[in-house]
């Protein structure tokens, strides 16, 4: 074989653009079509789609992700996180070929107080984590070479995600209120798209390569409210706006859907596997602040 051909879905969503600038080997071709090309909410749209190429791995971390809006939306989340997976899984079969699939924390709820491991009973509390539930399903069902991989928390310096949230607030408020009593590893979406890479160049090269479920989460744990005072300081280091961040429990801010209050992956089968050792999350945190700080590339005066 002269090459491969990678479909990564969701291309423009946090863990989409970091795959998309993952170094990839030279006889690898990733293809991140837009949803005019191809819709996982159109089983025809898939099915057109894959009619004229030869795939080699799909990884699907397309979702619908809005969490409070899925509990009034649910037949939109579970066509995005069930039912595509489903025709993907399908897709995936047909050509014996593997389907990485990006799921969630929020298919636990939370009531342990250990970090969940892999083969833990599932229990979502809201219609988010009942869609991906259903997702997981599919894919396990529909397609023998497969790789669940939960993660949570997740961060970058592109899209719209909690530490750019942080940032964002600490320039227009004297205080912050962020939740103090919910537990959960922040995860930076690079790691997680490297984290993709080397799974979907393993079983590339080894047609019998592990496939499960597997949690990667970044090294550690925090609250949200942890988080936050992190991005401050990270933050205020590089110049940027800091302020106080006051504690306050998860009942001072309701919200429509509820919220694990024990969110923490365990990672070392993910370890043991595929050799992948997550980073702390105190240097994500410092690494994407810092992206975030750096000026804007200046645009050439025209003469």
């Amino acid at each position: 074989m002269s090459g491969y051909t990678v479909l990564v879905t969701g291309g423009t969503g946090q863990v989409g653009l970091e795959l998309l600038r993952q170094s990839w080997p030279a006889d690898v071709t990733v293809l991140a079509p837009a949803r005019d090309q191809l819709d996982l909410a159109s089983g025809d749209s898939i099915a057109a789609w894959f009619a004229s190429r030869e795939v080699h791995c799909i990884i699907n971390p397309a979702a619908y992700t809005a969490v409070d809006l899925a509990e009034d939306n649910v037949g939109a989340a579970f066509l995005a996180n069930a039912q595509g997976p489903a025709w993907l899984a399908d897709i995936a079969r047909q050509r014996d070929i593997p389907l990485l699939h990006v799921s969630t924390d929020y298919v636990f709820d939370g009531s342990l107080d250990r970090p969940y491991h892999e083969e833990d009973p599932v229990s979502p509390l809201g219609a988010y984590g009942a869609s991906k539930l259903a997702g997981e399903l599919a894919v396990r069902a529909g397609a023998p070479r497969h790789v669940i991989l939960r993660t949570a928390w997740v961060i970058s310096a592109q899209r719209n995600n909690f530490l750019k949230t942080m940032l964002r607030l600490a320039a227009e408020r004297p205080e912050l209120s962020v939740v103090a009593d919910q537990h959960g590893c922040p995860t930076s979406a690079r790691d997680i798209a490297a984290t993709l890479r080397t799974i979907a160049l393993a079983h590339l090269a080894d047609g019998s390569a592990p496939s499960g479920t597997y949690h990667f989460v970044n090294d550690g744990s925090t609250t949200w409210h942890g988080l936050a005072e992190a991005v401050m300081a990270a933050s205020r280091a590089h110049g940027g706006a800091a302020v106080p961040v006051r504690p306050i429990a998860s009942a001072d801010f309701p919200t429509r859907a509820r919220r694990p209050g024990n969110s923490r992956l365990g990672t070392a089968k993910i370890r043991s596997d595929f050799g992948i050792a997550p980073r702390p999350w105190q240097d994500i945190v410092e690494q994407i602040v810092s992206e975030l700080s750096l000026p804007s590339p200046k645009s050439e005066k025209l003469t």
